[in-house]
């Protein structure tokens, strides 16, 4: 059984630098009740670096799939038998026919609040506005666009099934309409026609039209995707593309049932889907990996070590092992942005080309 996913709310993203990261720091020193600046006690180093002056990226390379975004599943509302369904890759637009039960449609309609009640004269709220546009956008009139079902949008309604070749009953019940924000593409079939539909059964996949990346990152990796934020796709042949995040969502999967009844431990990924500023660039692909350049932060022309040369300092802070003319000393540092195994620093007694101790 293929592992089931979970989505969440979308993730409120926060730059979270592990300084753990700097499990080459040298355990707790001080400066010995010296001054800052004096030898320090002990031969020099063993091994040592240079303090370099430098472009610091906070960057990271991921494969991604390339196709149409997030899958959903649109289920059945009431038992009937299947009589029609479009074939995978069709696109059904605002008023189209995404399938049939009892060659009754159950048509698509554009708006994020899913259909969850009855409507009919008397009913009140913003999913009677959500419909009421739509029924607008389809050419009906005679109503005012509120969020009141009255007696005018009941008749308009009634053309509306007339037209469909439905029932006119002027109520629209929750299983004849399925909402989605905007056009979709069929992914594939969950039922086959002819087959008995259910209440909550799933009869088919659908995902959005545009062609998109989807990424998954690991939890701690969850700093590099920000909505909006940019990054670079490679497509199979190398060439670049620029992107751009478009959503960020806590995912989580099931895993499948073993032999022995008992179901894999839950994981947590972060699903990251990020479009291309050139679509044109994607014709001739279908399914496909990428390569996607997420860039988390970026700190142009700073000073930086090793993030091993970092001493943790017993007063608090980090510090480095200044090695001149054969002696040492240990200076305070204030550091920045991790990455890339280096680590930027400044201090009063930091410049580029010194040499600092990096612990054995």
């Amino acid at each position: 059984m293929r592992a089931r996913r979970i989505r969440l709310r979308t993730v409120a993203l926060t730059v979270a630098i592990v300084v753990a990261a700097a499990a080459g720091v040298a355990a707790a020193v001080g400066f010995g009740g010296t001054d800052r600046g004096t030898a320090a006690a002990g031969s020099t180093p063993p091994s040592t670096a240079t303090v370099t002056r430098q472009t610091l990226t906070d960057a990271q390379e991921v494969d991604g799939e390339l196709g149409y975004g997030s899958t959903r599943t649109a289920t059945a509302r009431f038992g009937g038998t299947i009589t029609r369904l479009p074939e995978t890759g069709t696109v059904v637009k605002r008023g189209g026919r995404l399938y049939a039960v009892d060659d009754d449609p159950v048509l698509l309609l554009y708006g994020a609040l899913p259909a969850y009640r009855v409507l009919e004269p008397g009913v009140r709220g913003a999913d009677v506005a959500q419909f009421e546009r739509n029924l607008r956008a389809l050419g009906q009139d005679g109503f005012t666009v509120d969020d009141e079902y009255t007696g005018s949008t009941a008749e308009a309604v009634r053309e509306w099934q007339e037209d469909l070749g439905l029932p006119e009953t002027g109520r629209v019940e929750p299983g004849r309409v399925v909402y989605a924000d905007e056009a979709v593409r069929v992914e594939s079939h969950q039922v086959a026609t002819g087959d008995l539909a259910q209440p909550g059964q799933a009869v088919l996949s659908y995902t959005g039209t545009s062609r998109l990346v989807t990424v998954e990152l690991d939890v701690d990796d969850q700093r590099l995707a920000k909505k909006g934020g940019a990054v670079r796709v490679a497509l199979p042949d190398g060439d670049p593309l620029a992107g751009r995040i478009e959503s960020v969502q806590t995912v989580i999967e099931t895993g499948s049932a073993g032999a022995n009844g008992q179901s894999a431990e839950a994981e947590t990924k972060i699903e990251v889907t990020v479009s291309v500023t050139d679509p044109a660039k994607l014709a001739g692909y279908d399914q496909a990996s990428v390569e996607v350049t997420f860039t988390a932060a970026e700190r142009p022309d700073v000073l930086t070590v090793p993030v091993a040369a970092l001493l943790a300092l017993a007063e608090g802070g980090y510090g480095v092992e200044l090695v001149e003319g054969g002696r040492s000393r240990i200076v305070a540092v204030t550091t920045g942005l991790f990455a890339a195994g280096r680590v930027e620093v400044t201090g009063p007694e930091i410049t580029e080309g010194l040499t600092v101790g990096v612990p054995a």
